[in-house]
């Protein structure tokens, strides 16, 4: 049984996944963080939370807080605080202003939560996840970010309707940068089991138009709707169900890579992983050429921002 913390609750991504993450039957404890001031906030969401959960059925010990100190005997924490993308900024723009948030959290969690795991979703979150593994002083294993996660899922769903396939029938994943830089894997998608160039119609596909459409997604949806709430908040919980159940599965989330693809590595970046209660495993690949160039230039862009973070942080501390 686990104790699962929410830092940021109190904002969109947060909250919406402090109730998908409650649906998880091996959570029993769950903690709603936010900042001081927060604090009737957090009070209605945990009284508007457990009338769901008798609505539901719920049984789980459910509190809320704005001391990080507070994550102590915590099994997963997840940080979902920072600066929201605003209409037509780009995530990097967030970098600075959000890794001094995301150091000064990580270093309360490595001293009061070593056995953790840390999971970043607060963006630039591949940069958030160097910042957060840097300053926690935990294991690469333990400290990994959403990364890709969402926007893989994004570019299944699109192949599965052009195919006119169920979206369980369809593998894909795309690696790198969660952002503009973003690599799909075209050479290791596949329906039903069948490699997607085996299949007639895929001279058809309307590659580059799939993947604009994933990369503006989330710029899509905050203009109309001002938030990305529903995809990234079932995306962090199937993270979380995966670990607490110890599944095993093979996901592409954010994670410390040293030389696993294509021998390519030293940073925080999406890339395929086994994940499990233990962590997070990045799993060894090769490319195909034109995907290892696309790799290359992303894995540079986000080491490039990370180190002139990383310094400015080191200046103001």
């Amino acid at each position: 049984m686990a104790k699962v913390t929410i830092i940021g609750a109190t904002g969109n991504v947060g909250s919406f996944a402090a109730h998908t993450i409650s649906e998880i039957p091996h959570v029993t404890d769950m903690l709603l963080m936010g900042r001081p001031g927060r604090e009737e906030f957090l009070e209605g969401c945990c009284r508007d939370m457990a009338d769901s959960f008798a609505a539901r059925g719920t049984q789980m010990r459910l509190a809320h807080s704005t001391r990080v100190a507070d994550v102590e005997g915590s099994d997963v924490i997840i940080c979902t605080s920072g600066m929201p993308r605003q209409v037509g900024q780009d995530r990097n723009d967030l970098a600075f202003e959000n890794a001094k948030m995301v150091a000064e959290t990580a270093e309360i969690v490595g001293e009061r939560a070593p056995d953790a795991l840390l999971f970043m979703v607060t963006n630039p979150v591949d940069v958030m996840t160097a910042v957060a593994l840097k300053y926690s002083g935990l294991e690469p294993r333990q400290v990994f970010g959403l990364g890709t996660h969402l926007d893989s899922m994004r570019l299944k769903a699109l192949i599965a309707e052009y195919f006119k396939v169920h979206v369980s029938e369809v593998h894909t994943r795309i690696i790198g940068e969660h952002g503009e830089s973003m690599v799909p894997l075209w050479s290791a998608t596949t329906i039903g089991g069948i490699q997607i160039c085996n299949l007639p119609t895929f001279s058809g596909l309307p590659h580059r138009e799939m993947m604009d459409t994933v990369r503006s997604s989330g710029q899509f949806i905050i203009k109309n709707k001002g938030a990305t709430v529903y995809g990234p908040g079932e995306a962090i919980a199937t993270l979380v169900r995966t670990i607490l159940g110890d599944e095993n599965r093979i996901l592409t989330v954010s994670s410390y890579i040293r030389s696993e693809v294509n021998g390519i590595g030293d940073v925080c970046i999406g890339v395929p992983a086994r994940i499990n209660r233990k962590g997070v495993f990045p799993v060894p690949i090769k490319l195909a050429d034109r995907e290892v160039t696309g790799f290359a230039a992303s894995v540079e862009k986000i080491r490039t921002i990370t180190a002139d973070v990383t310094e400015k942080l080191e200046q103001c501390r």
